[in-house]
């Protein structure tokens, strides 16, 4: 039993150090949860190791006799640690976890002061040990710390999805099943220290996926931070860039795509009269009324301070009627600080620009824009050239 029971301390061992091995070589983990796994590994070794030692102390006479109460002491004290920093690795800071803690600590100081006066180890002469009188404080310990750490993954797994929380309960159930079969069976198998170091690895394994997936949606949100203008919530000039470089990677321009170049009429003399508030509230409204036209027809760029952008796929019929939406919704917008608002818009069709890029398609738009522009400062009798001088 010994001889099999050195194999399987050995192989725990061994698991832990491709453990940490693993943990090592993850540069994508934190230094501060790296040595949380470290320390969790450790006291599960030390736990392991100790186990293995009172089972080897016990029977031995030629020991002296401290030995084997210090070894038990020991033990008594990491198993419950060893269990409580897979606790640690969940990150949660609630009365649950204070109360683990006391727990940990009080078992600490309960095995310190029971270790040598055979409250909670008796060795006869025969130099085997048995239970003290205290054995039971240390039973009632176990058992609070396990329903202490069972709420503690219970409430751990509730901030994942369904799906994530019955892999994390998979976890817990496969430890308890460890500690359950050394303190029921008949013949007492050593499988808590074995259950622990399984269950550590899967909970790496468990961390390493979650992290994979925190981290891709930390991407995604920065992602999305970038291509978001912060004033408007349209897309951004760097979302443009590469909507334009994705149509040119695909080869020719699609049949359907438009292209709508946007400016607003009059902003520069808005920043000057009533002040860049004013200003902003204009842009935000143009993009407001941008983003109900098209819905999600077309994709909404702001290009510059006063300059959008739609890119939008539009059967050539509704082109004229998107227009006329957009019309109306410019006519109804009305602003805390600016009455009204006004646009000029030019388009162009990929299918009137055959081999055009959408650079060149969208410069197409761009002069009927401006020539929108032109008629519309010649209407309201206002020469930007000669205010600009």
């Amino acid at each position: 039993m010994l001889t099999h029971y050195t194999t399987v301390m050995l192989l725990c061992l061994m698991s832990l150090g491709a453990l940490t091995v693993m943990v090592w070589e993850n540069n994508r983990m934190p230094n501060s949860d790296k040595r949380l796994l470290y320390v969790t590994y450790a006291l599960i070794a030390v736990a392991t190791v100790v186990e293995w030692l009172g089972g080897w102390c016990d029977g031995r006479t030629d020991l002296p006799s401290w030995v084997l109460p210090t070894v038990k002491c020991v033990e008594y004290i990491v198993k419950p640690l060893a269990g409580g920093t897979l606790v640690a690795q969940m990150h949660q800071h609630d009365r649950w976890r204070n109360a683990l803690v006391s727990m940990l600590a009080f078992n600490t100081v309960l095995q310190i002061v029971a270790a040598f006066n055979g409250w909670m180890v008796v060795v006869n002469e025969q130099g085997h040990y048995s239970h003290g009188v205290l054995y039971p404080a240390y039973l009632t310990a176990c058992i609070a710390v396990v329903v202490l750490v069972t709420v503690e993954w219970f409430l751990y797994g509730k901030t994942f999805s369904r799906q994530n929380r019955l892999s994390l309960g998979a976890v817990m159930l496969f430890v308890m099943a460890g500690i359950a079969m050394q303190a029921l069976l008949p013949m007492r198998p050593k499988a808590v220290c074995m259950a622990m170091a399984m269950g550590a690895s899967l909970m790496f394994i468990r961390y390493t996926e979650f992290s994979s997936l925190e981290m891709e949606e930390r991407l995604t949100s920065q992602r999305e931070q970038i291509d978001t203008d912060a004033l408007t919530g349209t897309l951004s000039r760097r979302a443009y860039t590469q909507a334009l470089a994705d149509l040119n990677a695909a080869g020719i321009l699609p049949y359907d795509l438009v292209a709508f170049s946007v400016d607003i009429n009059g902003l520069k003399q808005m920043n000057d009269t009533l002040g860049h508030e004013a200003g902003d509230e204009l842009i935000v409204g143009a993009a407001r009324c941008l983003n109900t036209s098209f819905g999600t027809t077309g994709r909404c760029y702001r290009t510059g301070g006063d300059e959008f952008v739609v890119l939008a796929k539009l059967p050539h019929a509704e082109v004229e009627k998107m227009l006329e939406r957009l019309k109306r919704e410019v006519e109804e917008w009305r602003g805390k600080l600016v009455p009204g608002i006004t646009l000029s818009v030019g388009h162009a069709l990929a299918a009137d620009c055959e081999g055009a890029s959408a650079e060149e398609l969208v410069h197409e738009a761009d002069l009927v824009m401006y020539d929108a522009k032109a008629a519309y400062y010649r209407n309201v009798g206002h020469d930007r050239r000669r205010r600009q001088q």
